[in-house]
This record gives structure tokens, sequence and C-alpha cells, in this order.
């Protein structure tokens, strides 16, 4: 065993490959060759998209763990602990585990180099074929596009392509079509892709009839109905052979949440021949989602919520659902943002919504300066209060000074802006 300790395992991999992300098959898929060369998998599902993937990642499992099955997770990034990542039956995987595992990967690999993230993903794969886990599916989700994440090695038995917007520009493409055709890089050959966002579709349509698969889109083979009243706490949902009535909505804020549920349910129907689901199971599932960073309320007096919205439609969401929050006195935003996002954009979308705002880098290279998001921030209005602070936990500290018992707190911006507070908050 070349380490003991996970975080020197973690530490080391971030050195191993000369860049950060190198999109592509050809070298994980390799290894997981050399370490699994004939892998036998339960019932497999893939998670792409943009928005709306950790939302439906979690909504099937929970959904699942409701129904008696014994289900893997594996997602990324995390916010507090890598063991995050990995989740069988609801528990992260233990450390011991993960450095079992990640010494086989290095064993197998030989020369072959490996980037900190096709680490981790062998590493899942690796650990939910292990037979003391004895699982009856796994829920994989896409890091970073589709048809060269690391994820895409695995043929899925149902593919689920969430919410597509523009992200990572850089690797995946500067439009909408382009970023969806990457995204469908998950679909497999004959087999069903359920499509639960509605922007690409027509992308999303002309990649599945290349690949001769079966499309499940929503607006068309799966459908919301919702009760005339907008403040009713339940739906339905309908397809073209099924239908359920009287659905709680799921406990995770925003409508959109709505749109990811349907999609699931979708999910659930393709697979019910082989994991049968009743609708008690549904209801719980629903009822009993966890999933940290979502509009999540961390206290009150005054009220401080976290959400992870990093991209131009999911900040639009979170300015939508703090329209939709009555708030008495002043919302102050604490931001810290990556450089490869699409910055002016996303800020365009919530400041009507901000009163003040408490800027600060985050913790790695791939920061935005506080200079840079100052100066977006003042073109899009010359009147913006602007504080500058140093770090995240700086910036919370001076925006918890500053607001009264009647205001809001709102973190966003990335995952590192998110896990920074939660770890200080709670």
């Amino acid at each position: 065993m070349r380490f003991t300790s996970l975080d020197d395992w973690l530490s080391w991999q971030e050195t191993l490959h000369p860049s950060d992300i190198e999109l592509g098959l050809e070298r994980v898929a390799s290894v997981f060759h050399l370490l699994h060369p004939k892998p036998n998998f339960p019932t497999v599902i893939t998670v792409a998209g943009t928005n709306g993937k950790g939302s439906s990642v979690a909504m099937l499992n929970s959904i699942y763990r409701a129904a008696g099955y014994r289900v893997g997770c594996y997602t990324s990034p995390h916010l507090f602990n890598y063991n995050e990542r990995i989740v069988i039956n609801g528990e992260a995987i233990d450390d011991q585990s993960l450095c079992d595992a990640f010494t086989r990967i290095d064993e197998a690999r030989e020369e072959i180099s490996l980037t900190y993230f096709e680490f981790g993903t062998l590493a899942a794969l690796d650990i939910f074929l292990q037979k003391t886990h004895s699982l009856d599916v796994i829920i994989l989700e896409v890091g970073l596009g589709g048809r060269l994440d690391a994820v895409n090695i695995i043929d899925s038995d149902v593919a689920l392509i969430t919410a597509i917007s523009i992200d990572h520009v850089q690797w995946l493409g500067k439009n909408i079509e382009d970023i969806a055709k990457e995204k469908c890089g998950v679909i497999r050959r004959a087999k069903p892709v359920v499509s639960s966002g509605l922007n690409a579709v027509e992308t999303i349509k002309t990649c599945a009839r290349e690949q001769d698969a079966l499309l499940y889109q929503i607006g068309n083979a799966f459908n919301i109905i919702e009760a005339a009243n907008n403040k009713s706490e339940v739906w339905n949902w309908q397809s073209d052979t099924q239908q359920r009535v009287a659905l709680p909505k799921p406990a995770l804020f925003g409508k959109h949440q709505l749109s990811n549920a349907a999609g699931v349910l979708m999910v659930l129907e393709l697979l019910a021949t082989v994991l049968p689901v009743n609708q008690a199971a549904v209801r719980e599932g629903l009822i009993s989602i966890q999933l940290a960073g979502r509009f999540q309320v961390l206290s009150n007096e005054p009220t401080i919520i976290v959400d992870v919205a990093h991209n131009v439609d999911a900040i639009e969401a979170l300015s939508q659902q703090l329209q939709q929050t009555p708030c008495q006195g002043k919302t102050l935003a604490v931001l810290g943002m990556l450089s490869d996002k699409e910055i002016k954009a996303s800020l365009m979308k919530v400041m009507p919504s901000i009163d003040e705002w408490f800027l600060a880098p985050l913790a790695t290279p791939r920061t935005e300066s506080v200079a840079n998001l100052h100066a977006t921030l003042q073109s899009c209005s010359k009147s913006a209060s602007i504080h500058c602070n140093d770090d995240i936990k700086q910036a919370f500290q001076a925006a918890q000074s500053s607001a009264e018992k009647i205001d809001r707190i709102i973190v966003f911006g990335s995952f590192y802006t998110v896990a920074e507070v939660m770890q200080e908050a709670l």
C-alpha cells in the first residue's frame, strides 16, 4: 500500500496527472478493465445534465431505498468530506474502504496516469463491485459533460439527462446545442433515455435517434399535472402507460424540483420490471430526500440560506426562490465564484433580489478574483453596495455582523463557497 491515510492518498492524486481535468475514456477504461475484466454490475442508472443532477440522484436514492433496495451512489463534488462521493445505502464510504480501493487501482494501473476525478470514479466502481455490498442498483452522476467523462466507461440500463444550460464552455462548447451533444454521450444504443429538461429538445431527439435509443421527454412521454391551486402540496404524474396521483412535492425547495422528480418517476417506470416500486415508497422517498446545499436554511434571526447555484440557470432559479420567499428585512449575499463561469450573466439574474454584497475569493486556483467580481457587479449596477473580503469565512462573518434579525443572508456561487460557510455555521 502506497499510503495508509485517505488524506495522503488524495494529496498524491492531485499531483499525479499534469492537469486537473483531462476528458477522455482511454486511460480510465484501460485501468478499469485491468481491475475488473468481466464486471458483473447490477442495474445501472447514469445521470447527466447541467442542473438538477444532484437532486435527481438524491430522489432516486431516496425512493429506491424506501422500496427496500440496496443502492450505491457516486456523485461529485463533495461539500465536507471526500467520502460523501461514494454512498452505499445512505452511508458515506469509510476511509479504509477507499484506501483499499485506491491501492487496488494503483497496483493495476502500472504506468497509466490518472486524474483526481478518474481515481475517484474507479474507486467508486471498484467498491460497488465488491461482493460484500450486494447492491441492487447503482446511480452514477456524470462529473463534467458526458461523452468523455470517466463515468461514461459504464453502459447504463437507463440514462437520465436533466436540465441543460451554459457551463464549462472551455470543455463542452459555447452554446446549448454543443453542450447537449456532449451530455448525450451517455445515451446507449437501443437503451432508454429520459430527458427532464426543457432546453435543447431537438438536439437530444437527434442524438437519441442516431443511437436508436428510446427517448422519453418531459411534456411528451410524461407530464407534471399540478393542482389548479398553486399552493397545493400535492401533484400528479402521468406517462403514456402509468399515472401516480396525490404525490407529495419533493422535500427540496424550488418549483424546478418537480421537473427533476418527474424525470425520476419516468426512470422508475422504465425499470419497473426489475426494480418495482410501489406508491408508498415513492411518497416516502419524495418526503425524506436529504441533499445539503440546495436552498438549505441553516438558521434564523437572521435567516441564513446556502445554495450551490453556480451557473446562469441555477442562479436564476435561486433568484426566483428568493422572490417567492418573503423577507421583512434586507437580503445580504456572500459570494465566491470560479473564473470559468458565466459570471456577469449569472449575477444579472439575481441582482434584483440582493441588497448588499460580501465578496471573497475561493480556496482554489480556479477562483475568480474579488476585483473582477467587484467590477462585474458595478457594471451591472453602479449603486450596488459591495464589500470585499480576504476569504469566504471573513465575508460570512462580515455579513453576520451587518445583518439585523429580520434580514437574511444567502450564500451562493460555488460548492466551495457553500462548504466553507457550512463548516463555519454548523
